[in-house]
């Protein structure tokens, strides 16, 4: 057989494995509850090892704990929920009126409830692909864990040295710690993974620096020792999704409401009849560039907002950022915080307000026409998937007050939005002509005002082409995205909302009419990562600075086009 043929074997098999997950997670999430380990559960667990998906490294690694995925997984997750073994999933159902405090990941806004020593709530009101996410993370999870079973029992299933060195460290850490040293709790903690103990050491430093301070000791005695407990005292891990989880899913109930706030809001404000321009992005980059220069000029008197920008994406810099706000909240900019359960806050600007004359020239406002239309910039933070249908739906939706039906001026959709590139580099932009839903025949040609010359001379690659909208980005196979590449579709990267908020668009412009069905686009999206190159994908950490450049070139051509509509 032919390489291209085997590659098509290969892609068509990863295809099927996703297919397959899909289906088995919507069977598992309508029935209400399974076991991990369970006949479901293992099924689940079969066909994410076929799919094999790059960010989780050597998951299928019989022996090898895969350290980069894990770290990656447990910063998306609640802290602790190693320890439990009965986890719920919910919607928003009150418990943020109890006493139990908020457990939110620091790479995923959730919020989750350790109800007690067993078992750990988790809040989920943003869609299908939330679900399909934590799932996927969990079974990662349970595969790694009886990695750690494996090696942490003998032949007769009797515990191991090194598992009883870790667990004195771990529940009798004074003690613990007197006995074993670090360096001897390296070489104990390394057998239990199966890796070195170089890597094992530089994966509890990495735990150990990210935001949460993990202790990788903990995490990988908690993870071994329920599924220890689950074959031997037949203790079963379980997953539950309550019942008004799978009553609210797909009923657009959290976007409806958030939806409503903020027209509520541009209705008290009498910017229903001035143009909107709605922007879906980050909340620092349309707020910097717009304000920064001149909240700042007594110290940053000549620099570029990428110079700016970069000073004030220091954590340290809390102050100057704090004053950047305080100065847009006094020319011009609202906020709206979510309280619906959606997680996307929002950002109103009245752009009559903004001082023109001190914009960076990058945008260069029509002074004439922002005084004579006034119009109004919406910047909502970014949507998780199929929530991206949801909240655009609703929010161009007409709004009803009065007894009539308000229906928004809207003038353009601007989306920033971080992709996987299959081409290029981290940093590197993408510039889509159309969106493929995978999974589906569904493709979505793009009317993008964008093209590729508006970010070319920058020094950044710049990629335009179709892009791949996923269900998940933690299922990403490197067959599937070679595929995609190489074939005749010609991708050149993937994301998760784009289709979605096409579906929404057209539907509001071509088929109901609430908005003008020429309404103007304007797509444009920057590499966090390269799915298909070794240790370029998502688990190996964050843009940090790197994203600067591309982040704020893309924010400030949106506002370029917001500004002066006749380039």
């Amino acid at each position: 057989m032919n390489t291209s043929a085997t590659q098509r074997t290969r892609a068509q098999e990863s295809r099927a494995a996703i297919e397959r997950l899909y289906i088995t997670m919507r069977h598992l999430f309508i029935r209400g509850s399974y076991k991990p380990l369970g006949v479901s559960g293992s099924a689940i667990i079969k066909d994410l090892l076929i799919l094999n998906p790059e960010i989780y490294g050597l998951m299928a690694d019989e022996q090898k704990v895969e350290l980069e995925g894990l770290l990656y997984v447990i910063e998306r997750l609640p802290k602790g929920i190693e320890e439990c073994r009965i986890i719920t999933l919910i919607s928003k159902e009150g418990l943020e009126e109890s006493g139990f405090e908020a457990i939110v990941p620091p790479k995923r806004r959730r919020n989750c409830y350790r109800i007690d020593e067993e078992q750990m709530y988790i809040e989920l009101t943003r869609g299908r692909s939330d679900i399909y996410d934590i799932l996927t993370h969990l079974t990662f999870l349970y595969i790694e864990s009886e990695k750690i079973k494996k090696h942490a029992l003998d032949r007769r299933g009797n515990t191991t040295l090194s598992w009883r060195k870790l667990e004195d460290r771990v529940l009798s850490p004074e003690t613990g710690l007197e006995e074993v040293g670090t360096e001897q709790a390296y070489v104990y903690l390394s057998t239990l993974l199966g890796r070195t103990y170089s890597e094992t050491a530089a994966a509890c430093r990495a735990f150990a620096d990210s935001g949460q301070h993990f202790d990788l000791f903990h995490i990988a005695y908690w993870l071994g020792r329920l599924a220890i407990d689950e074959q031997l005292q037949q203790k079963d891990r379980e997953i539950f999704f309550s019942s008004a989880l799978r009553d609210r899913i797909g009923h657009h109930v959290y976007g409806d409401q958030w939806a409503h706030t903020i027209k509520s809001f541009l209705y008290d404000k009498e910017f229903l009849n001035r143009p909107l321009h709605i922007v879906s992005a980050n909340l620092h980059s349309v707020l910097n560039s717009l304000y920064a220069a001149q909240a700042l000029k007594s110290r940053f008197k000549g620099r570029s907002i990428e110079e700016i920008a970069e000073v004030l994406s220091d954590p340290a810099q809390g102050d100057l950022r704090l004053k950047v706000l305080e100065f847009a909240r006094k020319n011009g900019l609202w906020e709206i915080q979510d309280t619906s359960g959606t997680n996307i806050s929002v950002q109103i600007i009245d752009t009559a307000r903004v001082d023109v004359d001190a914009l960076p020239p990058q945008i260069g406002p029509d002074a004439a026409y922002i005084q004579r239309e006034m119009p109004v910039i919406l910047v909502m933070d970014y949507a998780f998937g199929e929530q991206a249908f949801e909240t655009m739906d609703e929010l161009l939706r007409p709004f009803q007050a009065g007894g009539s039906a308000h229906t928004l001026r809207v003038e353009s959709i601007s989306v920033m939005g971080k992709a996987g590139i299959l081409q290029g580099n981290k940093g590197d932009i993408m510039v889509p002509t159309a969106h493929l839903f995978e999974g589906t025949a569904d493709n979505y040609p793009l009317d993008n005002e964008f093209r590729r010359v508006d970010f070319e001379g920058e020094g950044l690659q710049v990629f335009e082409g179709p892009m791949v909208t996923v269900l998940g980005t933690s299922l990403q196979n490197k067959d599937i995205l070679e595929y995609f590449l190489h074939s005749s579709w010609k991708a050149i990267g993937l994301e998760m909302e784009g289709a979605h908020y096409q579906k929404a668009v057209q539907a509001a412009g071509k088929i109901r009419g609430n908005i003008s069905a020429a309404i103007r686009l304007h797509y444009a999206y920057y590499a966090s990562d390269n799915p298909i190159l070794t240790g370029k994908t998502l688990a190996s950490g964050s843009l940090g600075l790197e994203g600067v450049k591309p982040t704020y070139l893309i924010t400030l051509r949106i506002l370029k086009r917001i500004l002066n509509p006749s380039v």
